[in-house]
């Protein structure tokens, strides 16, 4: 029988937020103990950094040029012929997601035999006047009438008063921690290893919503980092120091100056629901090890994209920066079916369109031609294995709608709209604190991003590359053409 695949899906969780790589606060023993059963991919971007477009990559394999999301918009409809989970249950898997999928219609399967759902806040089907019966969040969601039953009917995700796009705002959690969301996932995937078929091999999506706000973890969690001291958010000299309008007093602000003491709650809290995650991770490895799966199962660790978390005064996602478009990406192999050497960090360009490919590959399925992304595969048994050399990222953002190109070791960043530069040398300036774009000795490095990037957006509808230069204030959209419907 083919070996047994976990993803274990985040939201919202930074690169730098494990201490396998030495980060100053955060503790996640479990995903490092996964790490070290086998590989971590240390630059691998999301390339359009917010959840929709990321997730489409993760679940097609495509690029956003294939997959057409190239910004954030809910309500389009998800009509892929090969996703990860419809390739798998072709194959003879059993497959079941458990959390979020963030896809639409929202009960869609994409593929898997079984979802049981929980997206978390979303606004298109919380709208008390436009939202179609059978797609509100009452009928959707299967978490929220799990808690109402175990806590009271009047329960509701907004009770606490932490909206959930706020990266600076922040309690702990107001119900036992058995009753929270992340718990909950896990409590459901246990259930599935009881149900599962043994006769089968199966595909398990375990999917958080957390980190991503409200930043609620349960109080012992919280409690564990509130008093800590960690280093200050990093601020680039290419930043605008002061916030005249006060936008860092706004609780959904995606930039500015806000107070000291509230952002280190955020931040704390912010920590601790990652801890929180890992904690209920090992939960769940302690029970695939009682059903005896462990050593039969492949395991893949990512997020969809990352949190600004202050850097650079700024929050959220979206943004071509580190904070925002590098995410963790951990491939684990317990009981070495695939033969690579453990313990070890591949720098190579990783993109979350590869996670299909790598994942098919792993356990000998056919990855389709549809497929844009690359298996890693290769990366793990031979190093110095051919790869890319850049990945293209993008996102629609309004005046700040930008594209960047990067290997992990230089970025190059162009904003659409104004024709703004950035440039950073990552191997010496990781943080990004210095924009070199002016810097004639990065002139020849430099060039040969931007013709990377001219070169990638020859003929898109957006009109923003002629093949020979890139121009300027072209309208940026959130969707191509060919998924929105004719």
């Amino acid at each position: 029988m083919k070996p047994n695949v976990l993803l274990i899906n985040v939201d919202q969780m930074r690169h730098d937020c494990l201490s396998i790589l030495g980060h100053p606060a955060v503790e996640t023993p479990y995903l490092d103990q996964l790490a070290r059963a086998g590989a971590i991919f240390s630059n691998t971007y999301s390339a359009t950094p917010t959840c929709v477009p990321a997730r489409a990559a993760m679940m097609t394999g495509m690029s956003q040029k294939s997959h057409g999301r190239v910004g954030y918009e809910d309500g389009v409809t998800w009509d892929y012929e090969h996703t990860l989970p419809s390739e798998l249950t072709n194959a003879g898997y059993q497959t079941q997601c458990v959390g979020k999928m963030h896809v639409y219609p929202t009960r869609k399967l994409c593929g898997f035999q079984n979802v049981v759902l929980h997206d978390g806040y979303m606004h298109y089907n919380r709208y008390q006047n436009d939202t179609p019966i059978g797609q509100s969040f009452d009928k959707t969601d299967d978490y929220i009438q799990w808690l109402r039953d175990k806590t009271n009917a009047n329960t509701d995700l907004i009770d606490l008063g932490l909206d959930c796009n706020s990266s600076v705002t922040s309690r702990p959690w107001n119900h036992d921690e058995k009753y929270h969301p992340t718990n909950w996932v896990v409590s459901e995937s246990i259930d599935f290893l009881r149900r599962r078929d043994p006769t089968k091999p199966f595909f398990l999506k375990m999917s958080f919503v957390r980190p991503h706000p409200p930043f609620d973890p349960p109080q012992s969690f919280y409690d564990h980092y509130v008093n800590e001291d960690f280093p200050n958010p990093v601020v680039g000299d290419w930043v605008e120091k002061a916030d005249p309008y006060l936008m860092g007093l706004d609780p959904l602000t995606e930039k500015g100056i806000v107070p000291e003491k509230r952002l280190k709650r955020a931040r704390a809290a912010y920590y601790a629901l990652i801890s929180h995650i890992d904690f209920q991770i090992g939960r769940f490895l302690l029970a695939m090890n009682e059903y005896g799966v462990l050593n039969n199962t492949i395991i893949f660790f990512a997020s969809d994209h990352g949190e600004m978390l202050g850097d650079h005064h700024c929050f959220a996602k979206a943004l071509p920066y580190e904070g925002s478009a590098k995410v963790p990406f951990i491939v684990s192999d317990p009981g070495n079916l695939l033969s690579f050497q453990r313990g070890s960090v591949r720098d190579q360009a990783v993109e979350l369109r590869d996670l299909m490919p790598s994942i098919l590959d792993a356990v000998d399925v056919p990855i389709p031609d549809s497929v844009d992304g690359k298996s890693v595969l290769p990366l793990l048994k031979e190093a110095s294995a051919s790869w890319r050399d850049f990945i293209h990222g993008e996102h629609e953002l309004g005046e700040e709608s930008h594209h960047f190109i990067t290997n992990g070791k230089v970025k190059y960043i162009w904003f659409s709209q104004t024709g703004e530069e950035q440039f950073f040398d990552l191997q010496v300036d990781p943080f990004e604190m210095k924009n070199v774009i002016g810097d004639a000795r990065n002139k020849k490095q430099i060039n040969e991003l931007k013709d990377f990037l001219i070169a990638e957006l020859k003929d898109r509808e957006e009109g923003y590359s002629d093949g020979a230069q890139l121009i300027v204030g072209r309208k940026p959209k959130t969707c191509l053409n060919h998924i929105l419907p004719t």
